[in-house]
């Protein structure tokens, strides 16, 4: 398909895990009546600010069947969501917490669901945000989080090939033009970026990963007040490979935003300036 449709969705996530699903179902239900192929949801989409000895008994294990995109013992959230993708004919990018053998932490991954309602592919997040921002929050995500140890190919849907990401590792653009080379034509960040972080950098990282991959680049963002402690910027967003953002949402509302994925528009940006060929690799690696 050379021309498709795609939604970008942001919610304010909370602790229960059946009140999300029940959002995310909803906003599929009004993407897939605007004409979308693809709904992007946000990181932690399966719920978020609960006491890490509840999130360790909320998260569930993801098995995938080698070469058969058959799901094992994916729990609840995500069998809600291959459900509903069948019965819409709708693919799915999701952020959700998956079980690891760490003792007291979580994968953070990103799940990819084809319109058949079958995962196709997964991605252990590997760039982790431990962070102490000056008048801000301190966030430990490694006293939570399992740092995943590989990239994952990007994969054939509907509406081109999809490089993973998530939320912190936007501002890694190395990883980005790793994909970028593996053959990505979309790029997705599913995130939960702080206020004081999303005010500084959000929008210009992502437009920055468009320019320098020629890439859509897709990023659902949390948005609003979580918990006592936790609160997302939101504003997500769909940027072309031209830079352009092409579709967006404010840092307030739940919803969803629409735009047109255009392959050859992609392909001509990238003819007409082949930075890909330019790079020096042979001074830079």
């Amino acid at each position: 398909m050379q021309k498709a449709k795609i939604a970008v969705a942001q919610f304010c996530g909370g602790p229960s895990i059946s009140k999300n699903l029940s959002t995310c179902t909803r906003l599929m239900r009004l993407a897939s009546a605007q004409g979308a192929k693809l709904v992007f949801f946000p990181e932690a989409s399966d719920f978020i600010g609960n006491p890490p000895e509840e999130a360790l008994t909320l998260a569930s294990p993801i098995s995938v069947k080698e070469g058969e995109g058959e799901v094992e013992g994916e729990g609840q959230f995500l069998k809600g969501l291959c459900k509903e993708a069948k019965e819409l004919g709708i693919g799915c990018s999701v952020g959700v917490h998956e079980q690891s053998l760490s003792k007291g932490r979580l994968y953070n991954t990103h799940v990819l669901i084809s319109p058949h309602g079958t995962i196709t592919q997964t991605y252990r997040k590997i760039h982790l945000f431990d962070v102490d921002i000056a008048n801000g929050p301190q966030l430990m995500e490694s006293n939570s989080t399992v740092a995943g140890d590989r990239l994952v190919p990007p994969v054939s849907t509907p509406v081109g090939k999809i490089g993973l990401s998530i939320c912190y590792d936007l501002r890694f653009p190395e990883m980005a033009l790793a994909l970028r080379r593996k053959g990505a034509e979309i790029l997705t960040y599913p995130s939960a970026f702080t206020v004081k972080t999303g005010e500084a950098h959000w929008e210009v990282l992502l437009r920055s990963r468009a320019i320098e991959t020629q890439c859509y680049v897709v990023a659902a963002a949390q948005v609003g007040q979580h918990s006592e402690k936790r609160i997302s910027y939101g504003h997500s967003m769909i940027v072309d490979p031209w830079g352009k953002v092409c579709a967006k949402l404010d840092g307030v509302e739940e919803g969803i935003a629409v735009a047109e994925v255009d392959l050859p528009t992609m392909e001509r940006i990238r003819t007409e300036m082949p930075v890909l060929n330019h790079r020096r690799d042979d001074i830079f690696s």
